[in-house]
C-alpha cells in the first residue's frame, strides 16, 4: 500500500507587544492533539513589537515561522501577511486563524475536523466558539436576523452568516474561491466581511459544536465611545484603525447591507462618539 496522504494545516497568527499572552497561546496550541495523518505549521506575524515578541517566540519555539511587519498592519492586515506567507510556501489543506489571546483546548483540531464532517458539506468554514473564564460565550458566530446575539454551542455545528475571527478553520477549496481577507480593513471587520463574502460565493459557515478555547471579552467600552474619556481623546481614537473607523464602517455596510444602512450607521457612529452617554448602560 502507498503512503497515506498527509493533510497540512497552516496556523495563522498576528501579534503586537503582548509577549506573555502570545506565549501562553502558543503553548496551548502546541499542546493541541493533532489528528492522525495531519500536520500543523505555525506562521506568526510580529508587527514590529517593542517587546521583541518575534525574537522571543523564535527563541522559545524555533519551529514557528516568524514574519515581521512594519508596525502598521493591525489584526486584519497582519493576518493577510501571515496567510500570504503560508500560501507561498505550500498549498495547505486548511488555514486556521488564531488570535493570540485564545487558550485552546486540547481537542480543538478534532472538534473542527469532526464538525466539518458532520456538516455534510464538501467544504465549509468552521468558526470556533470561545468562552470566558466565567463559562459565558465570548466569541462565536452570528445570524444576520439576530443582530449581535452570539450563537452558543449545542453539541452540533450550527449554521451562521458571519463570525468572530478568533479561531476559524478555512478549507483550501474555500480559500481558492474567496481569497484572502480584504486589505481594505486595517483591524476589525475583516473577519465579518470574510464570512459574508464566503456566503455570497455559496459556502456555508458554522460555529463549532463545542467550545474550542478560552478568550476573555474586553471589559471596557472602546475609547472612541467611552464617556469616561474627553471628547478630544475619543475623537482621536474614533479616526484610528482601532477606533470607530467611519469610512470603513460605511464601506462594510454598503457592501453587505446596502447604501441606506451604510448612511444610517455612518451617522449614528459619529453621534455615538460625540454623545456616548446616550449608549451608556
Amino acid at each position: 500500500m502507498g503512503k497515506e496522504y498527509i493533510k497540512n494545516i497552516a496556523i495563522l497568527l498576528t501579534c503586537y507587544n503582548r509577549i506573555n499572552q502570545t506565549l501562553r497561546c502558543l503553548e496551548s496550541l502546541l499542546q493541541v492533539s493533532v489528528p492522525q495523518n495531519h500536520r500543523i505549521e505555525v506562521f506568526l506575524v510580529d508587527d514590529n513589537s517593542p517587546d521583541a515578541t518575534g525574537k522571543i517566540v523564535k527563541d522559545t519555539y524555533p519551529q514557528v515561522n516568524v514574519i515581521y511587519g512594519d508596525g502598521e498592519l493591525y489584526w486584519n492586515r497582519g493576518m493577510i501577511l501571515a496567510w500570504k506567507t503560508a500560501a507561498q510556501k505550500l498549498d495547505y489543506d486548511f488555514y486556521l486563524w488564531l488570535n493570540d489571546d485564545v487558550i485552546l483546548v486540547k481537542e480543538t483540531l478534532h472538534i473542527f475536523l469532526d464538525d466539518l464532517q458532520k456538516s455534510g458539506k464538501e467544504a465549509a468554514i468552521i468558526a470556533g466558539a470561545c468562552k470566558s473564564s466565567t463559562n459565558k460565550v465570548s466569541y462565536s458566530g452570528y445570524l444576520k436576523k439576530n443582530g449581535k446575539k452570539k450563537l452558543i454551542p449545542t453539541g452540533a455545528p450550527q449554521q451562521c452568516d458571519y463570525f468572530n475571527g478568533n479561531v476559524v478553520l478555512i478549507p483550501s477549496s474555500i480559500f481558492k474561491k474567496v481569497g484572502f481577507l480584504d486589505p481594505l480593513f486595517h483591524h476589525a471587520q475583516g473577519d465579518f466581511d470574510y464570512g459574508l463574502r464566503a456566503k455570497k460565493e455559496g459556502f456555508i459557515s458554522y460555529i463549532s459544536s463545542k467550545y474550542v478555547g478560552i478568550c476573555e471579552l474586553n471589559k471596557e467600552l472602546p475609547v472612541w465611545c467611552n464617556p469616561n474619556y474627553s471628547f478630544i481623546t475619543r475623537w482621536k481614537h474614533f479616526k484610528s484603525p482601532l477606533g470607530g473607523r467611519p469610512k470603513l464602517n460605511f464601506a462594510f455596510n454598503k457592501r453587505h447591507n446596502g447604501l441606506a444602512s451604510a448612511i444610517f450607521h455612518y451617522c449614528t457612529i459619529h453621534i455615538r462618539s460625540i454623545l456616548p452617554i446616550l449608549w451608556k448602560k
